[in-house]
């Protein structure tokens, strides 16, 4: 019912070259200008998700997977609105902070991660609360949200079912493709929400458009249209709740009225 790669890659191309806000201003297309932007948004579309269930990020606990920018940005935003991260990945393992990461934590991970080749297994030389690889699956701890900003595939159907067995209600996604297919009808099936990041990793497009400025209250509109736009597109193609197939069918119908007015067949 989707698009292939090959559509989507021709009409987007004819966008681009018909469109000129895509190519404006000398910033190569969908460059981010600031590397918390990506982060920040990921959250504010977690936060327009919650607000339909009518609940907040106020003391929820979320799973990072991941330690890059991306994954840093968004324990950053969390915490700005009262959320607890508890963890972060990359290639050496998982650290977790029963307690959560709070500011002070998160900078000491950041200036790990800013080193050339250090690996997260430093933090906890620097924490006495920490546990390293425990449990064994970062998906055995108990969460409110799941944002994975790290690997491809890094969410599949079993990691679906860990999650949904200790009790967390979302998984959005912070970096390219984390949940696998299968993961996908795992999240629907037992009624997780899912954000999809054809969805929430439109931060950075949304920078590009309003170029050097781009105020916090800006970001936020932006992301609710963007939200109520997939939305809707979602509910009026019989699709209702599935932000996948909604951002699939915004893309798709934004390429083509472009094209179509710009007079292309």
């Amino acid at each position: 019912p989707f698009m292939k790669k090959k559509e989507m890659g021709y009409l987007f191309g004819q966008y681009k070259r018909l469109n000129a806000k895509s190519t404006s201003s000398s910033v190569p297309f969908m460059k981010k200008k600031d590397s918390e932007v990506a982060g920040e948004a990921v959250v504010l579309f977690a936060k327009e998700m919650l607000k339909d269930k009518n609940q907040s990020l106020m003391g929820k606990r979320c799973l990072i997977l991941g330690s890059g920018k991306n994954a840093r940005a968004v324990a950053s935003k969390l915490l700005e609105y009262g959320a607890v991260p508890l963890t972060f990945s990359d290639e050496s393992g998982h650290v977790y902070e029963p307690s959560g990461i709070d500011e002070s934590k998160l900078r000491t991970i950041s200036n790990i991660k800013m080193e050339r080749g250090a690996m997260l297994g430093r933090y906890v030389i620097s924490s006495t609360t920490a546990k390293f690889n425990e449990p064994g699956s970062v998906f055995d701890i108990p969460c409110d949200l799941c944002f994975p900003c790290g690997q491809i595939k890094c969410v599949d159907e079993e990691a679906v079912t860990k999650l949904a067995d200790n009790g967390c209600m979302g998984v959005i996604e912070g970096g390219h493709k984390n949940v696998t297919i299968e993961g996908r009808k795992a999240l629907k099936g037992r009624g997780v929400m899912y954000g999809p990041h054809i969805v929430t990793l439109t931060g950075a497009n949304i920078a590009h458009a309003h170029g050097n400025t781009l105020p916090s209250e800006t970001l936020e509109e932006d992301v609710r249209r963007i939200y109520n736009d997939v939305k809707g597109a979602a509910t009026e193609f019989n699709a209702r709740g599935d932000l996948f197939a909604g951002g699939s069918m915004v893309g798709f119908l934004r390429v083509a009225n472009a094209m179509l007015a710009h007079g292309a067949v």
